[in-house]
């Protein structure tokens, strides 16, 4: 019986892999792309249903098509993101085969390329790209035992304030996803804890330009190293309701009551970190610092851009920050659900290679592994700070399929006989 043959397999029918896609094809490589369940899965069912996306149309999109029912400035909603990347696998002619699952990949024994077995049977690949992405598993940190009489779901379960029983919700975790989700919920009537961590928070916007666009122009996405000790400072900015500034102040003026970081839990008693303050301050800080930078920008390039005085105004800190709360027993404050908006950790189980770091992430530089043919895509940090957002996947991916391509040419010399 033949085995079915590919240049490259890619795993992983998202962004990613479409990005993949598009520059293998222009690289006239050989390749395939699997994807376990239908393209852009986790934006299809693993969001909540009022999500947008974090950035503008015009900046969160791949160079070559802009989306067909978004304006530039306004933000995608996930069905829109969805539409998107189906529209853009279709223009790039992506061979993409979904409902197929990788399940094990290992290198040949005296040979190059790799074994591959898959749902739908065995295949072989000269190289693998690993497309699957940062979001593979939901974490929920072993903190209220799963015995407690409380809902507890992570944020890639939640869709909408109908499944979660009457009572007050804590949302664990205030970056993007925690804040949005305690925004949504408190305005839907919920009463509100949100247990906030270290984090950053950007202004949307800043006179008249985007945070995005500040980020681009002062080189901010082009950063290569993160910055030691925030490995785990999560973002905080929204792109519902038209986009605002997320502040944590203004939601506790609004009814949210915000705790600091959760920290542990007995006998129905959840108690939390004497650091709600400091990472509230920490957060102003970071605002404020783009703030300024953005400022000197506009001065040393003479931009006529407005100004906006306003913007660095930060108010007094609530009742809650001030007093913060350090024990909370969940059955006298109503609390019913909490929300785990705690991320995720990566499984490459099915990758048979020496290639991973002991905490199972994966080593290697620019996505290039240290085992020849291996290779990942859509890593945090790849190449720079802007490599998990959809421009940058498309950005590292080209330089991948360069790398792939090169690869090749040397593979594929022969000396010509003397």
């Amino acid at each position: 019986m033949s085995v079915e043959k590919t240049g490259t397999l890619v795993v992983g029918g998202g962004q990613a892999g479409i990005a993949m896609s598009e520059h293998l094809s222009n690289c006239g490589e050989p390749h395939l792309v699997l994807e376990r369940n239908r393209i852009a899965e986790r934006w299809r069912t693993e969001r909540w249903d009022s999500l947008m996306a974090n950035g503008p149309a015009w900046h969160d999109r791949f160079p070559n098509l802009e989306f067909s029912d978004v304006a530039p400035d306004g933000f995608a909603s996930k069905t829109s993101v969805t539409r998107y990347f189906e529209q853009y696998a279709k223009m790039v002619n992506a061979p993409i085969r979904c409902g197929v699952d990788v399940l094990s990949v290992q290198k040949k024994v005296g040979a190059s390329g790799f074994e591959v077995e898959t749902s739908e049977g065995r295949l072989e690949a000269t190289n693998i790209v690993a497309a699957t992405g940062p979001f593979q598993h939901p974490v929920i940190p072993p903190i209220i035992p799963e015995s407690a009489d409380v809902l507890q779901i992570h944020s890639n379960s939640y869709h909408n304030v109908q499944q979660l029983p009457d009572g007050a919700v804590l949302v664990v975790g205030a970056g993007s996803s925690g804040s949005q989700i305690a925004d949504e919920l408190m305005r839907a009537g919920k009463q509100v804890f949100l247990s906030v961590g270290p984090h950053q928070r950007p202004p949307r916007s800043y006179r008249g330009r985007d945070f995005c666009w500040w980020l681009g122009v002062l080189g901010k996405w082009d950063t290569t190293t993160m910055e030691p000790g925030k490995e785990h400072v999560t973002i905080a900015v929204s792109g519902s309701h038209g986009g605002f500034t997320v502040d944590f102040r203004r939601l506790a003026m609004k009814g949210m009551t915000l705790v600091g970081l959760t920290d542990s839990y007995n006998d129905g008693t959840v108690y939390f970190a004497a650091d709600l303050a400091d990472n509230i301050a920490e957060g102003d800080a970071n605002y404020l610092s783009l703030l300024q930078e953005a400022d000197a920008y506009i001065e040393r390039n003479g931009l006529d851009l407005p100004l906006e005085p306003q913007a660095h105004h930060i108010d007094a800190d609530p009742a809650c920050v001030a007093n913060p709360i350090r024990e909370l027993n969940l059955k006298e404050a109503g609390i019913t659900s909490v929300i785990w908006a705690t991320g995720y950790s990566v499984d490459y189980r099915w990758l048979k290679a020496d290639v991973f770091h002991d905490n199972g992430k994966p080593i290697h530089e620019r996505g290039v592994s240290g085992e020849s043919g291996i290779y990942f895509l859509g890593l945090p940090w790849q190449s720079r700070r802007g490599s998990a957002f959809i421009w940058g996947v498309w950005h590292d991916a080209k330089y991948l399929a360069d790398q792939i391509a090169k690869q090749k040419s040397y593979i594929n010399y022969r000396p010509k006989s003397l």
